[in-house]
């Protein structure tokens, strides 16, 4: 297998969690007969507090595998940047640029067809675009069901393939909570979820030097860093810059995993 195979893992069995949750569910009822409720009971908030947890812990691969970082020793870290297009996209790249740094955008589907240039100028400037949904249902997005979930991604990936004419690779949660849902339409399209194992706030705090350190603290070979483009604050562009310039003076380079197309289906 190449190692880009083993980087990009799309779920094999996206149901095996509903066997699994069944077969917890008739232990406890095996508890709840056999010991009463002093037994019963907690096992069945220990069962349910699992599948919450596998929801919302953006790093959980209880449902199914999520990148959280890159398999390597170098000191190189995959910059992400999340719900692009905006009126930031621009200048972003202006920055990386000058930096030598390459980045992938998770880009809202909905936000990309009112911005395709700027869609076609990721591409074009040598970076990658990732799925981040059609419309980012933040408020939601990890309580979608089964059919508003497929929606999601389906027709986000539907909307950046039109626009770039490659299907992405990549997926990303809406504010990385992804529910038992998520897996079977990434499957289906031959998509990876990622997460991140660096993250500064940086879509709601306005301090770039608070961010930049939060992010610091956790860089190391192979991190890769959740940042955001176009927050109300106004101030991710200064928290780029200040990160770019962080990187280069520690020795990292900000790189892309392999980008070549996604299968058809995993």
């Amino acid at each position: 297998m190449r190692p880009e195979d083993r980087l990009h893992q799309c779920p094999r069995h996206p149901w095996a969690w509903a066997w699994l949750f069944g077969a917890s569910q008739l232990g406890v009822a095996a508890l709840w007969w056999a010991g009463g409720w002093r037994c019963g009971l907690p096992a069945l908030a220990l069962s349910h507090l699992a599948m919450v947890w596998g929801t919302l812990k953006p790093q959980s691969r209880l449902f199914g595998p999520v990148l959280d970082r890159l398999e390597t020793e170098e000191k190189v870290v995959w910059l992400t940047i999340d719900d692009g297009p905006s009126d930031e996209t621009p200048a972003v790249l202006d920055l990386l640029e000058r930096h030598g740094a390459r980045a992938t955008f998770f880009m809202v589907g909905a936000r990309a067809a009112a911005r395709p240039d700027r869609v076609r100028e990721v591409l074009r400037r040598g970076h990658e675009v990732g799925n981040h949904s059609l419309d980012h249902p933040s408020a939601r997005f990890w309580m979608l069901g089964p059919r508003a979930m497929r929606h999601q991604v389906e027709d986000g990936q539907a909307a950046l393939a039109a626009i770039t004419g490659r299907p992405p690779r990549w997926f990303r949660a809406v504010v990385g909570m992804a529910n038992p849902f998520v897996h079977a339409p990434l499957k289906d399209l031959g998509l990876a979820r990622v997460a991140w194992s660096a993250r500064g706030f940086d879509a709601v705090a306005s301090d770039p030097t608070q961010v930049v350190a939060r992010i610091e603290r956790d860089l190391a070979p192979g991190a890769i860093v959740l940042l955001h483009e176009g927050a109300a604050h106004g101030r991710n562009l200064e928290t780029l810059a200040l990160l770019l310039q962080r990187l280069d003076a520690l020795g990292y380079r900000a790189v892309i995993p392999d980008a070549s197309p996604a299968p058809a289906s995993c």
